[in-house]
């Protein structure tokens, strides 16, 4: 499966962006998927999960803002962003689970900026 994400940008801080990860190759509608960040000087964190079942779970720096779903039609997974913090400037990446429910498939990222 390849992924490719799309609505990274410049943003104020309390404002919203929604960011959308495409699939082609294979349908998403069965696979886990995450998104992930990546501050500058900072580890790569995980966001945001969606279950094959549609369970979701949130880093607690986002819960209450964030909010992971999928669209079957369009074979996306899309994080909506709400209340945005500078804190939540990174490089935000979707990834997708394997066999061995590891995140084996990763697109190149998309950068968000929130200015204060």
């Amino acid at each position: 499966v390849q992924l490719q994400a799309f609505g990274g940008g410049l943003v104020q801080a309390g404002g919203s962006l929604r960011l959308s990860c495409a699939g082609s190759g294979r349908s998403l509608r069965s696979l886990t998927m995450g998104w992930f960040r990546q501050a500058p000087g900072k580890q790569r964190e995980l966001v945001a999960t969606i279950s094959s079942g549609d369970s979701t779970n949130y880093a607690d720096s986002v819960k209450g803002r964030f909010g992971i779903s999928r669209d079957n039609a369009k074979n996306t997974v899309d994080l909506q962003m709400n209340s945005l913090k500078p804190e939540d400037t990174a490089v935000y990446y979707c990834a997708a689970q394997g066999l061995q429910r590891s995140y084996d498939y990763w697109d190149q990222g998309t950068l968000v900026t929130v200015s204060s």
